[in-house]
C-alpha cells in the first residue's frame, strides 16, 4: 500500500484509510475488520468520542493495543454528548478539550494521538482558544499533530491562516467536488486533505443506483437530480468498463496531490479488500481524470463563506 504524507508531518499514512465510524458496536467483528485492515498494509484509523457515545473508540483501542506503534491513530473532539444520552452539544471550549482528550486517551488505551481533530467548527467558535489548546497537548506530548474536520469555507480559511493544521477532513467524491475550492488554500498552508465519503453513500461503488436510498430515488443526491446521476452513473461505467468503480471513484479523488488519504467506511471484511484492492489497482490518467471534470458538476459551498 502507498503512503502520503500528511501535510507537513512526519506521519505518512496509507493511500487508504479505515473510517471507523461503520465499525457497529460488536467487538468481535470490529476487531476482525481492523485486522484485515492491516492485513492490506492500512495504517490510519479514525474514530470519534461521539461515535456510539465512545465505544468505537474503546473498539479501536482495543483492537489495535498490541500493534499500536504500527498505526496512525485520529480521533475528533468538540461533539459533547448530553447526560441524558439524547443528543449532543457543541463545545469547543479549552476546558472541555482538555477533559476530552483524556477521555479518548483511556478509551484508545493508549498515551497518545497521532491526529486530533476538531470535530467541526463555527466562525463563532474561538479559533485561538482551540489552537492554544492543541499546541499545549503537542508540547505535553498528549498529541502529535491536529487538524480539522469541516467543510466550512470560512473555519477552514481561518484556522489554515492561524494554526499548524496538518490536515482537513472533508466529504469528496466525483458527485461532491465541492472540496476542490478550497485546495490552493490547503496547498499554500502546507496542509493534507483527509477526504470522507469517496463513494458517495455507495452510489460510485459496483452497485451504483443499486445502493440509491429512497430519498436518493426521489430527490437524487446534492447538486444532481435522479436523472443527472443516472445519466452520469451511466457514463462512468461506459467509460470505465474495464475498471472496478470501486477504483475509479476511489483514484479520482487520490488523483489530486492535496489529498492524503480516502477514508471510507467499512462494515465487513469484504468491503476493506474490496476498497484496498481498488486502490491498488493502478491510477486514472490525467485526460480521465479531466474527463470525469468535464460530465461532473464542480459545485461550490452556498453558505460559510469568508
Amino acid at each position: 500500500m502507498k503512503k502520503r504524507q500528511l501535510g507537513k508531518s512526519n506521519l505518512y499514512v496509507s493511500e487508504i484509510g479505515l473510517g471507523a465510524m461503520s465499525l457497529g458496536t460488536n467487538p468481535i467483528k470490529s476487531a476482525a475488520i481492523i485486522s484485515a485492515a492491516l492485513e492490506e498494509g492500512i495504517n490510519f484509523i479514525d474514530t470519534a468520542d461521539l461515535y456510539d457515545y465512545g465505544l468505537n473508540e474503546e473498539l479501536v483501542g482495543h483492537a489495535i493495543k498490541s500493534r499500536r506503534k504500527d498505526i496512525i491513530l485520529a480521533t475528533k473532539v468538540g461533539n459533547r454528548w448530553n447526560d441524558d444520552k439524547q443528543g449532543w452539544r457543541w463545545d469547543a471550549s479549552k476546558s472541555y478539550i482538555f477533559e476530552a482528550v483524556k477521555g479518548s486517551l483511556r478509551r484508545l488505551q493508549t498515551d497518545y494521538i497521532d491526529l486530533y481533530q476538531l470535530h467541526g467548527g463555527t466562525m463563532e467558535d474561538n479559533h485561538d482558544e482551540v489552537i492554544e489548546a492543541f499546541e499545549e497537548l503537542k508540547r505535553e506530548g498528549l498529541i502529535l499533530n491536529y487538524g480539522i474536520s469541516s467543510i466550512r469555507p470560512n473555519v477552514i480559511h481561518s484556522f489554515s491562516k492561524k494554526a499548524s493544521l496538518s490536515s482537513v477532513m472533508m466529504q469528496y467524491s466525483v458527485l461532491d467536488r465541492r472540496p476542490e475550492e478550497v485546495m490552493p488554500v490547503l496547498d499554500a498552508n502546507g496542509i493534507s486533505m483527509i477526504a470522507r465519503g469517496p463513494l458517495a453513500k455507495g452510489l460510485l461503488s459496483e452497485k451504483l443506483l443499486d445502493k440509491a436510498s429512497p430519498s436518493i430515488l426521489e430527490k437524487g443526491y446534492l447538486d444532481y437530480s435522479f436523472n443527472d446521476l443516472k445519466e452520469l452513473l451511466e457514463s462512468l461505467r461506459e467509460k470505465f468498463a474495464e475498471l472496478n468503480m470501486n477504483a475509479v471513484a476511489l483514484h479520482y479523488v487520490l488523483s489530486h496531490p492535496t489529498v492524503a488519504t480516502v477514508i471510507p467506511g467499512a462494515s465487513s471484511i469484504e468491503q476493506v479488500r474490496e476498497n484496498a484492492r481498488a486502490v491498488k489497482a493502478g491510477h486514472l490518467t490525467r485526460e480521465e481524470v479531466d474527463w470525469i471534470k468535464d460530465i461532473s458538476k464542480a459545485s461550490v459551498y452556498l453558505d460559510h463563506r469568508i
